[in-house]
């Protein structure tokens, strides 16, 4: 086959050009635009025709539309799966099964026959095919999908279609996927690729061993946990601040001592709003102007469990900023250890965390704090961030009610979240 593009303006304008050169034994293979639409440009559409070679035997006839009434076999494609779903709709009335397959899905769970008039071994075996097929037809559907195949030695089975698709659309850095991917191929069992759903839950389990979690552990007598969150401005540090101090003042099974230091004095809002929970709370409270009060304002919460900081806001990229949260670290001549936290917003991109987490990593980052997962609706940027890094992964904020909305971090909530979608009750 002999494949031609012809341009213009529009697509029917290219179309027209095709038809003039080849008539109508061409097959349209494809249309797209190159170029949109600007000040001072046009658009430009081209389309792909292909012509089948002149070497076929005589005899052969084949058929086709006429140019103008063809689609693109991308569209071609979709009518193929709609077919293929009707057949199995069809195939399912027959054996008594079921009675509905909605769109282009499946169901995994076949209803009771509503005959009673077969043997159980010949029910028994009608409700394997009529699995195995929606199974087949599942895999024909992701066979079509239509983002780039990920660049494997060996091609993904259609088995992992799924999956690989759920991964990838989730905001996972692609070279973590396909890595993932491949030792996924090399180390499955043969028996476990049977169908789609064997094959997503082994990716699951995979995937929860690979997540860093930072199991939250209560301080030992005689000692306190100190913790500093830092980040990007309006990642939600002060409300996240409320929260743990809320968990840990009234939450937890026994009523821990709770204070509060904050650094973030350039912003009047973010200490008026702390100040007023440390006051709601009954919680001691120090500010701290210059980097020579941080260890006093430690000293003075020192009747207290857990000491929470709050720092200011800074962009990635203002490192005055970030240089004077490291001058208080310095100066903390205390023999309290700080866990320094970074908090992170789920909802930016992989590419936006990494940079973020690589400016603020000269403040020795500790663990990770993710907010915003009520705002998005990918989670692979988190389980990348983590797998890069190895570092833990401590709470996730799920919302802005005070103190509800903040959970300890699972790997089981976060897969779950990346493969089937944001569920609050699962949090």
């Amino acid at each position: 086959m002999k494949i031609l593009t012809f341009s213009g303006k529009t697509p029917s304008e290219a179309l027209k050009k095709a038809k003039f050169e080849v008539g109508d034994e061409g097959m349209l293979i494809e249309t797209r635009e190159i170029q949109k639409k600007a000040l001072g440009r046009e658009p430009l559409y081209e389309i792909v025709i292909g012509i089948e070679d002149n070497d076929k035997h005589k005899t052969y006839k084949k058929v086709n539309k006429p140019l103008q009434e063809q689609k693109p076999l991308t569209s071609q494609s979709e009518e193929v799966l709609y077919d293929i779903s009707n057949a199995a709709k069809q195939i399912s009335k027959i054996a008594n099964v079921t009675d509905t397959f909605e769109d282009f899905s499946i169901s995994q769970h076949i209803p009771k026959p509503k005959s009673t008039s077969l043997e159980p071994k010949e029910l028994k075996e009608i409700k394997s095919e009529i699995s195995k097929l929606g199974d087949k037809v599942k895999l024909i559907q992701n066979m079509f999908w239509s983002e780039k195949s990920p660049t494997l030695e060996n091609q993904i089975p259609p088995e992992f279609a799924e999956i690989y698709r759920l991964a990838s659309q989730s905001g996972m850095n692609k070279e973590h996927l396909d890595s993932i991917m491949q030792m996924t191929l090399e180390h499955m069992p043969l028996r476990m690729r049977e169908n789609s759903a064997t094959v997503k839950r082994y990716f699951q389990t995979l995937l929860r061993k690979m997540v860093p979690i930072r199991l939250e552990t209560m301080p030992n007598v005689g000692t306190k946990k100190v913790m500093m969150l830092v980040g990007p401005t309006g990642v939600g540090k002060t409300t996240s601040i409320a929260k743990l101090a809320a968990r840990y003042s009234f939450l937890m099974q026994k009523k821990y001592k709770v204070g509060l230091v904050v650094l973030d004095t350039y912003r009047i809002g973010a200490v008026e709003q702390l100040m007023q929970y440390a006051r709601m709370m009954k919680l001691g409270i120090e500010t701290v102007v210059d980097p020579p009060e941080f260890a006093s304002a430690l000293n003075s919460l020192r009747y207290c469990d857990y000491i929470l900081i709050d720092t200011m806001g800074s962009s990635p990229y203002d490192k005055n900023k970030i240089e004077k949260i490291y001058e208080c670290l310095e100066a903390n001549d205390t023999e309290y250890n700080i866990d320094v936290v970074l908090v992170m917003p789920s909802s930016i991109k992989y590419e936006d965390l990494k940079v973020t987490y690589d400016n603020f990593s000269s403040l020795n980052v500790d663990t990770m704090m993710f907010t915003k997962l009520d705002e998005t609706r990918g989670f692979g940027n988190i389980f990348s961030l983590a797998y890069e890094t190895k570092k833990p992964i401590s709470y996730f904020s799920v919302g802005q009610e005070v103190p509800e909305d903040l959970v300890r971090a699972s790997s089981d909530f976060l897969v779950e979240c990346l493969l089937n979608g944001f569920n609050r009750s699962k949090a």
